[in-house]
């Protein structure tokens, strides 16, 4: 199973975001939104920070595959 960070990428555009907001503002280091561009898995820890930042679910960022 692949996982895709597809929906947060969709979510960043919409939200008129970059990448880099999330490193700025949700406090992930830029090696863990590299592993997500990726699309290598992350922790859920890191999930959670991505979820309060850009106020949505889990479901709302990633997909399996």
């Amino acid at each position: 199973m692949t996982i895709s960070y597809i929906g947060l990428w969709k979510l960043l555009l919409e939200k008129g975001l970059q990448k880099q907001d999330l490193v700025e503002h949700a406090g992930l280091s830029s090696a863990t939104v590299a592993k997500m561009g990726k699309e290598e898995p992350v922790s859920n820890k890191v999930l959670d920070k991505i979820c309060k930042y850009l106020d949505c679910s889990v479901n709302d960022i990633i997909s399996y595959l």
